[in-house]
C-alpha cells in the first residue's frame, strides 16, 4: 500500500470495515486506529447485520399436539407423533424406553407411516426424530425378536431386511430435514438411523458406537457408506471392527454430531434450530437436501434430484407454456423465454 494515498486507504479501510461487521458481529471485528484489521476471538453473539435485521428466532416452548393415529385410524403403539402447534415442526419418539428405544418391525412400521403424514403435511417443514427418555435415543434392533430368519414380531415372518433399510431411504429422500435428537444410547441401529439423519443434536450423555460385530450383526448399507463419509474411512474401520463407544464430545469432534448441549437444554436448541431451517426457502432447502445426497446414492439420488429440478420447472412460465400449448392445440411459442448463459 506504499503507493496508495492516505485518503485511499482509509476509503479501503472503511469499506472492508463494512464487509467485515455485516457478515460477523461486530464484537469479533477490530478496525485499529492505525488502518490495520483485527478479529477478537469468536463468541456466540449473533449481532451481525442479518439478525439486527431478521431477529432471533423465538425461544418459547412449544405446544405438542398429540396425533393418536395414521389417516387409516390405526393408533400408534411403539412411537409418539405430535405436531407442533402454530410451527412447522413435526416431532416423532420411539417410544420403547423399556428396551431402550430397540426398534422391531412394528416399530418400523409406524416410523414410516409417520413420516410418510410428516412428508404429505404441507404445514410440516422439518421433522424432529427422538426416543422416549433420557437414556437412549435408539438401541438398534430388538434383539429378543431375532431369529435365524431374521427378526419378526406378532404381526410378521421373519425377514432379514426387515423394513429399516426403507425408512432409511424413506429419510434420505424426504424432501424436508429430519432432525435427530440425541440423548443417551446411540448406537447399532440407533446409530445408523442418527447418521441417516439431516443433522444431529447431541445431549451431553449421548453414547455414540456400533454394536454389530458383538452381536452377530452388521450394516453393509448406509452404516457403512455413510459412516465413513462422515468421519473418513480409517476411524469408521475403527467403529465397526472395535465396537467402541464413543462421548458426545468425541461425536462432535470426529463429525458424527453437529453440536452438543446440556441434557436439559437439548429439546430447546432442537427446536431454535428447527426454527431457523423454516425462515429459510423450503424449495431451496428441498434441492440442497436432493443435491448433498445425490453424490452417494448414485442414480437413485441423481433421480431425486431430477425430480426436484422437475417439480420447480412445472410451476415456471416455460413449464406452463409448453402445457397449454398441448392442451389448446397450438405449437408452443417459447422464443419468449430468455436462452441465459
Amino acid at each position: 500500500m506504499a503507493g496508495m494515498a492516505g485518503k485511499d486507504v482509509e476509503t479501503m479501510r472503511r469499506r472492508v470495515a463494512s464487509v467485515a461487521s455485516h457478515l460477523m458481529p461486530a464484537s469479533h471485528f477490530n478496525p485499529s486506529h492505525d488502518g490495520a484489521i483485527g478479529f477478537s476471538s469468536c463468541s456466540s453473539s449473533m449481532d451481525d447485520s442479518y439478525h439486527k435485521k431478521h431477529g432471533e428466532v423465538p425461544t418459547h416452548e412449544p405446544i405438542w399436539r398429540l396425533i393418536a393415529s395414521d389417516e387409516s385410524g390405526k393408533e400408534f403403539a411403539d412411537i409418539i407423533y405430535e405436531k407442533a402447534v402454530g410451527e412447522g415442526i413435526a416431532k416423532i419418539t420411539i417410544n420403547r424406553p423399556e428396551k431402550r428405544n430397540a426398534f422391531g418391525p412394528h416399530t418400523i412400521k409406524e416410523l414410516i407411516r409417520a413420516f410418510n403424514d410428516a412428508r404429505d403435511d404441507g404445514s410440516v417443514g422439518v421433522i424432529i426424530l427422538t426416543g422416549k427418555g433420557t437414556k437412549a435415543f435408539c438401541s438398534g434392533g430388538d434383539q429378543s425378536m431375532r431369529s435365524k430368519d431374521g427378526y419378526a414380531d406378532k404381526e410378521s415372518f421373519g425377514r432379514l431386511n426387515f423394513l429399516p433399510t426403507f425408512l432409511q431411504v424413506q429419510i434420505r429422500r424426504l424432501p424436508k430435514p429430519v432432525i435427530a435428537m440425541v440423548a443417551g444410547y446411540a448406537v447399532g441401529g440407533g446409530h445408523v438411523l442418527h447418521m441417516v439423519c439431516d443433522l444431529t443434536i447431541a445431549a451431553e450423555n449421548a453414547i455414540f458406537g456400533q454394536t454389530g460385530p458383538k452381536v452377530g450383526s452388521f450394516d453393509a448399507g448406509y452404516g457403512s457408506s455413510i459412516m465413513s463419509r462422515l468421519v473418513g474411512p480409517k476411524k469408521a474401520r475403527e467403529m465397526w471392527f472395535l465396537t467402541r463407544f464413543y462421548t458426545a464430545s468425541e461425536a462432535e469432534k470426529m463429525g458424527l454430531v453437529n453440536t452438543v448441549v446440556p441434557l436439559e437444554k437439548l429439546e430447546e436448541e432442537t427446536v431454535k434450530w428447527c426454527r431457523e431451517i423454516l425462515r429459510n426457502s423450503p424449495t431451496a432447502i428441498r434441492v440442497l437436501k436432493a443435491a448433498l445426497n445425490a453424490v452417494d446414492d448414485g442414480h437413485a439420488g441423481l433421480q431425486e434430484l431430477g425430480g426436484n429440478a422437475t417439480l420447480i420447472f412445472y410451476g415456471t412460465e416455460e413449464g406452463n407454456e409448453g402445457k397449454n400449448a398441448y392442451l389448446q392445440h397450438r405449437p408452443p411459442n417459447f422464443s419468449k423465454f430468455p436462452r441465459l448463459p
